[in-house]
């Protein structure tokens, strides 16, 4: 890729970019705040505020033409298995197509058997929501956990948080993911058995942190039920693996199915949304993926330069691999989307992480960068000082809603102020001359004085809704799958999480052992088993 005439004259462009200064640059353009704009799906996204001119947004979209973005884009949507180390399809955006439409891979028609599925999910919430769904002493269930990990626990916990305006309140729901026991038990401590659903959210339901979870959870269950028969009223399965099902005690009348076509963090939209479709409902669950699919179809639809998720993806890739940026920093000004940077962790960092192109060569430019954040103004009294005045260059995607879900006194007015003063912060920084036009000393001039020439986006929707959740989270999806199709690697495959996990399979047992086993291990590694075994562990 790096071989390519538009990345070639990205390069030379970019030792002039690095001395553009975005003063000069809105001083010169005074229409430059609405031109560098663009509107879809109830998005309006500022990019005025990067380092870039006409002639970089032109470099960029041209190498996007040169990738072949356009013929893989609708590589995914036709069905085809762009997952090349796994021989899958991609198709994320089948899980939100509308109801009559289609899409058939290997013979079938994968939309219609999304809409069963839905369907059945939307039967199993309304009965759970209501009452109607009784646990196995007749109570009603109160109380929802789920257990997964991975995408199977960020994308529920991020939509419940988000969503939680919109959710039952009389309903309580928890998440349980890490292996640590002491997620469980913080999780379940407060409450009664006999009125809690277990959501056991497993593909092969082999899962070692999600499986020592669920039979933790199935043997607090039966301490206080008694009853193996109480398993079936308390727990429920999002899995394909229904012999694993059985055998662990669940009805696979209530096993929800999900496919190898959709990757585990692009799933929070299929039957691993069930804690989410109990929480808000159907009729917000379907809105939600109105949403989804809206943002698809601008994707799959809209020229490249109107494109919102091809641009911000476009302008990601200047600052990681032009300007040496290591990192994005996403700060949404909703405290309901405080979930919403750890969830894109997983997404960006899971997806584009790849050291290796799809045809297994070596990559020849940095792929992709560190994503991290938190909701806004804490962040502000947190490592905001690092962006302003710090030695290293962090973009910025700012996250912003015109009208408030909670409008309470001026809160959201001065939420909104300081999300453009942070940007206009950023972009024009201070100048010594204007810190000493305010009679500072000149000893503390220098730590006053700001170098602005920080990049940031803005992006400013209505209110933060079930359809608005989905326009953004298929917003950042297709950001990586535009970045992922410029590097030429797979966005969808996660080789690099299995190593760790089979060689903790070798070390679970040496740490159980009562006689010390032979260790084969570094030095350093079984050193640190030895000491645990020694140290009185129960």
């Amino acid at each position: 890729m790096t071989k390519q005439p538009a990345w070639k004259k990205l390069e030379a462009h970019s030792s002039k970019a690095r001395k553009f200064s975005l003063r000069s640059l809105f001083a010169d353009d005074p229409e430059r705040g609405q031109r560098m704009t663009t509107e879809a799906v109830g998005i309006y996204f500022d990019y005025s505020k990067n380092l870039i001119t006409t002639e970089t947004l032109s470099l960029l979209l041209k190498l996007a033409e040169e990738s072949g973005l356009r013929a893989r884009i609708d590589a995914m949507f036709r069905g085809e298995k762009i997952n090349t180390t796994e021989k899958r399809s991609v198709l994320h955006v089948a899980l939100r197509a509308p109801k009559g439409q289609s899409i058939v891979v290997d013979g079938k028609d994968v939309v219609a058997e999304v809409h069963a599925v839905l369907d059945k999910m939307a039967d199993f919430s309304t009965r759970v929501r209501n009452g109607e769904w009784k646990g196995h002493s007749g109570k009603r269930i109160r109380n929802v956990i789920n257990i997964g990990i991975g995408g199977s626990d960020l994308g529920p916990v991020m939509a419940y948080e988000a969503l939680r305006h919109y959710s039952q309140r009389d309903l309580t729901f928890r998440f349980v993911s890490n292996v640590d026991g002491t997620d469980f038990f913080e999780a379940t401590r407060d409450l009664d058995a006999e009125e809690t659903l277990f959501i056991v959210s497993s593909k092969t339901f082999t899962t070692l942190e999600t499986m020592t979870n669920a039979h933790t959870a199935r043997d607090w269950t039966l301490a206080a039920l008694k009853d193996p028969a109480a398993v079936a009223k308390h727990f429920v399965a999002v899995s394909t693996n229904a012999g694993e099902v059985a055998r662990f005690g669940i009805d696979t009348a209530n096993m929800f199915e999900f496919w190898d076509w959709v990757g585990g963090r692009y799933s929070m939209d299929s039957a691993i949304g069930l804690s989410t479709m109990i929480a808000i409902g159907p009729g917000h669950f379907r809105a939600m993926l109105d949403g989804l699919h809206q943002m698809d179809e601008h994707f799959r639809a809209a020229p490249f330069d109107r494109n919102v998720p091809v641009l911000m993806g476009l302008l990601g890739l200047w600052y990681n691999n032009f300007f040496h940026a290591e990192t994005v920093a996403v700060l949404p000004y909703e405290q309901y989307l405080k979930r919403f940077p750890a969830y894109l962790q997983q997404l960006t960092m899971e997806s584009n992480g790849k050291h290796v192109t799809l045809e297994g060569k070596k990559v020849s430019c940095q792929t992709g960068p560190v994503y991290w954040g938190e909701p806004g103004t804490n962040g502000q009294h947190s490592f905001y000082q690092l962006i302003h005045q710090g030695t290293k260059l962090i973009p910025c995607d700012f996250i912003a809603f015109t009208r408030p879900i909670h409008p309470l006194g001026r809160h959201h007015e001065l939420l909104l102020a300081n999300v453009f003063a942070q940007a206009e912060a950023l972009a024009f920084g201070k100048t010594s001359r204007e810190v000493q036009a305010e009679n500072t000393p000149s000893w503390l001039v220098p730590h006053r004085t700001f170098e602005g020439n920080r990049p940031s986006n803005i992006i400013l929707m209505e209110q933060l809704t079930p359809e608005a959740l989905g326009k953004l989270v298929a917003l950042y999806e297709h950001i990586v799958f535009t970045q992922g199709a410029v590097w030429q690697i797979d966005s969808f495959d996660q080789w690099g999480v299995e190593l760790g996990k089979v060689l903790a399979g070798r070390i679970i047992p040496e740490l159980e052992e009562h006689a010390e086993p032979p260790l084969s291990h570094d030095s350093s590694t079984n050193a640190l088993i030895r000491r645990c075994r020694k140290s009185g562990r129960p």
